[in-house]
């Protein structure tokens, strides 16, 4: 059972996030917040695997709560899914630094919302496709420079390239090794590899880079 934490300061949304997710089977929401310093409180206490974090509230914003819970986090911490009503802002590229696990629009399908946070919970990144456009867009006008380090694609396998191409087409570790025929464990270990050769911290970095080097255009690479 994945233990889910919803936290949005509108009520109606709220409740509607709660509903859908009482609804699944494998899913259980062990508390709703209103609030940063509530979603704080109620991280500790319940111990999710999953928090939906709104994004702008009063008081202590998603990205500040999701700083602290982080930090206060055992071993292993909750995987945090920003829940935005805009495309990208400030506040989703301060939600990378923070520890955000990935990033998906209000208005996203209730199924495409179920499978984000079975995604998520095990252990993959996640970003919305319009999200991911104008990830790549801030990070290759410069906004992200002091996210992404020098690439030196030469020093990857060709399988690792190929691992990174998919990976920067927002495609999840299940739908690069269903591309690849291989094992999600074998896209695992490619995608690491690559991230450590390169110097990059975060999924998001790699989806930047693939888009950066080449390997993914705009065009071709778009969800």
């Amino acid at each position: 059972m994945i233990k889910v934490l919803v936290v949005d300061d509108q009520i109606l949304v709220r409740a509607g996030f709660a509903a859908l997710i009482r609804a699944t089977p494998d899913l259980e929401v062990v508390g709703e917040a209103s609030g940063g310093e509530e979603a704080v409180r109620m991280a500790a206490a319940a111990r999710p695997d999953v928090i939906l974090m709104d994004v702008r509230m009063p008081g202590l914003n998603g990205i500040a709560a999701t700083e602290r819970i982080l930090a206060a986090a055992g071993n292993p911490p909750p995987k945090v899914l920003i829940l935005t009503t805009f495309d990208l802002d400030e506040y989703v590229y301060d939600a990378l630094r923070a520890g955000a696990s990935g990033f998906l629009l209000k208005d996203t399908p209730p199924e495409r919302l179920i499978a984000a946070v079975r995604t998520i919970a095990a252990g993959d990144m996640l970003f919305a496709p319009t999200v991911t456009r104008r990830l790549v867009e801030a990070y290759t006008n410069g906004r992200g420079s002091s996210l992404v380090q020098d690439p030196g694609l030469d020093a990857l396998t060709a399988r690792e390239v190929e691992v990174l191409r998919l990976v920067g087409r927002a495609l999840s570790n299940a739908e690069v090794a269903d591309e690849l025929c291989v094992s999600e464990a074998t896209v695992k270990t490619h995608l690491n590899r690559a991230m450590a050769k390169l110097g990059l911290s975060s999924r998001a970095q790699a989806v930047a880079l693939a888009y950066e080097t080449g390997l993914v255009s705009p065009r071709r690479g778009a969800p």
